[in-house]
């Protein structure tokens, strides 16, 4: 009974150390993630995502830019392409980095299609001239149909500083970021495999050969720059969430919706699991971890476009200045869903001409100020039929 007993432990032992590769009868290494995101090589930590977190610096100056009247377009400008000296710190100006050329940039969905790469950049340009040229000129007009100007939420609340159609452009420039840079280049770049496997990444992940003078792999790197355009700002071993304006702020949005609890730490697990199988050499587990933030980030995406319409909705007739800075969320928003990715695939939730036909539906006639709640909840559900989710979950 002893040897029988011990011949099923050992076989046991097998079966958990190793999976079978059904191909050639290799087996790959199992991996254990660590408690954090944290990972060292004799000693010194191997992660690293610097120009991450300078992106997402530059991006909060530029938002918060957005909405002082007395800016110009050339510096507006010059923060989106970090020309000119026009952020806060010199760290920031010659660090060599910018937003605009990271957006709309990834390898999955952009390096053989650079029309749409040009037209989205385009779009990110023609939001914040028309900021400059049309929103602030008019910051003591009241606005109303068909002109630009303030407007005040009722009871006395915030004032909104709208286009002629009612689009708070900063805001929809905010929340188009979150897909156009923040998932775009964590979801369809760094995570993609054309780029983690990319030249000899994998022979010198396996063999640790670093990434010249610095103490990671190219592969470990790669993963690292995803992580970072989430957590960039945030307490990498114990993340606390809406510490910026862009994707962190919105994933605590999430988490915080009783119907989408616990997301945040599915995503955080499968960062620190598939970083782990890097360690490991096991790709297996690797991807199908992005496959998870994959999945994760973009219902995210997803539901904070249908919340904006919806919260949007409920104002219309009455509190325009409230429906227009949700509907302005929620327009970034919807922007940002052709930068999704549904995981084994290599094609987002919606496709660009569906968003630019929701965009074209929201924004018809007078915008926001005409708008209706049909047109409202048919983009709604449009959105949440792709999704695992439904209308009712996302807008509580």
């Amino acid at each position: 009974m002893k040897k029988i007993v011990l011949s099923l432990l050992v076989v046991g032992a097998i079966l958990t150390s190793c999976s079978s590769d059904d191909d050639n009868g290799t087996t790959e290494p199992q991996v254990e993630a660590p408690a954090t995101y944290q990972f060292e090589r004799n000693g010194i930590t191997t992660v690293n995502y610097g120009g991450q977190t300078t992106r997402i610096e530059m991006g909060e100056e530029l938002v918060s830019a957005l909405s002082d009247a007395s800016k110009s377009e050339a510096e507006l400008d010059g923060m989106f392409t970090n020309t000119g000296d026009y952020f806060s710190t010199s760290e920031l100006n010659t660090s060599g980095k910018d937003i605009r050329s990271k957006t709309a940039a990834s390898t999955d969905y952009f390096s053989a299609n650079t029309t749409d790469a040009t037209a989205i950049k385009a779009q990110f340009d023609a939001w914040i001239a028309s900021q400059v040229s049309e929103v602030f000129p008019n910051w003591n007009t009241d606005a109303v149909a068909g002109t630009a100007g303030k407007i005040q939420e009722a009871g006395g609340g915030s004032t909104r500083y709208v286009s002629a159609k009612g689009v708070e452009f900063n805001q929809a420039i905010t929340k188009g970021l979150i897909g156009g840079l923040m998932a775009d280049q964590i979801l369809n770049n760094y995570l993609s495999t054309a780029v983690l496997d990319a030249g000899n990444n994998v022979e010198d992940n396996d063999n640790d050969v670093l990434d010249g003078t610095n103490n990671y792999t190219t592969m470990e790197h790669k993963w690292d720059e995803a992580f970072g355009y989430l957590y960039g700002v945030d307490d990498a071993l114990a993340p606390q969430l809406n510490v910026d304006s862009f994707l962190n702020k919105y994933l605590s949005r999430v988490e915080g919706d009783d119907d989408f609890a616990g997301i945040a730490q599915d995503i955080y697990d499968a960062f620190k699991l598939g970083r782990a199988a890097i360690v490991a050499k096991n790709y297996e587990v690797r991807d199908e971890q992005a496959a998870i933030i994959r999945e994760k980030i973009s219902i995210v995406i997803g539901v904070r476009a249908v919340y904006y319409l919806q919260a949007g909705k409920a104002g219309l007739g009455s509190d325009y200045a409230s429906v227009f800075h949700d509907l302005s969320e929620g327009l970034g928003f919807v922007y940002s869903l052709q930068f999704t990715r549904q995981p084994g695939t290599d094609v987002p939730y919606l496709s660009k001409t569906e968003v630019d036909a929701f965009m074209s539906e929201l924004l018809e006639g007078n915008g926001f100020w005409d708008v209706t709640t049909e047109t409202l909840d048919s983009i709604s559900e449009d959105i949440a039929d792709r999704f695992s989710f439904t209308v009712t979950e996302a807008a509580s």
